[in-house]
């Protein structure tokens, strides 16, 4: 007799992938809060970029361990609309690039626990580009005048390259950025790493609000 299709791995056993690009960002994450844990999760480092971005993750998502995984990209970004601050989070509810846009899941749940686990930061949601370098001057207005709100250089990458992958019923994912640069605080400027240690501080935190999304994503469907 032969053997029928493989049996679909039941939702309780889907693993959770947290994906950042930096250093600094995975050191962050490593070291970051656990509470409300359930279920293992891995936080992968991509690289910087667009490219190295999607590589990580197609070898990521090839493996048995991390298949069927359910993909959060998070890390720093660039803030375009005015009024933003380093520490503020960025919740999409889609990513784009130049090849597409990908909806993320879950954003309102995100939302409402990113205010539990970070109290006191302001929460903005909306679409987050990509881009592939590392934006400068008029490039900021020009990217807020598409209806973006934030950028950064892998979540468009990471979440496409994860909604493609493997599963073909679709893969929940999801991106959550902490602003570390803002029209009224860039980079360059003088005293901004007082507001990169704020971003660093909040990206340890958010932890807890992922693990929330991920045991939404194992609930029952009415």
């Amino acid at each position: 007799m032969s053997e029928g299709p493989a049996a679909t791995p039941p939702p309780d056993t889907m693993p959770l992938l947290v994906a950042c690009a930096l250093g600094i960002e995975h050191f962050a994450l490593r070291t970051g809060s656990r509470a409300g844990a359930t279920t293992p999760m891995t936080v992968l480092r991509t690289g910087m970029g667009p490219r190295a971005a999607e590589r990580a993750m197609a070898r990521a998502l090839a493996g048995d361990a991390l298949g069927d995984a359910a993909v959060v990209a998070t890390g720093f970004c660039a803030g375009l609309a005015p009024g933003m601050h380093p520490g503020d989070l960025v919740v999409a509810d889609e990513t784009r690039d130049a090849q597409g846009h990908t909806p993320c899941a879950g954003t309102d749940l995100l939302v409402k626990e990113l205010v539990k686990a970070v109290p006191g930061r302001t929460v903005h949601t909306g679409p987050l580009t990509g881009s592939d370098h590392v934006i400068r001057g008029h490039e900021r207005g020009d990217l807020l005048a598409t209806g973006a709100i934030a950028v950064d250089m892998e979540s468009a990458a990471t979440l496409r390259a994860a909604s493609t992958a493997g599963r073909s019923d679709g893969r929940p994912v999801a991106a959550v950025r902490v602003v570390v640069d803002a029209p009224e605080h860039e980079l360059v400027r003088i005293g901004t790493l007082r507001g990169g240690l704020s971003a660093f501080r909040v990206l340890r935190a958010v932890l807890p609000a992922f693990f929330e999304w991920h045991r939404s994503l194992l609930l029952p469907r009415r």
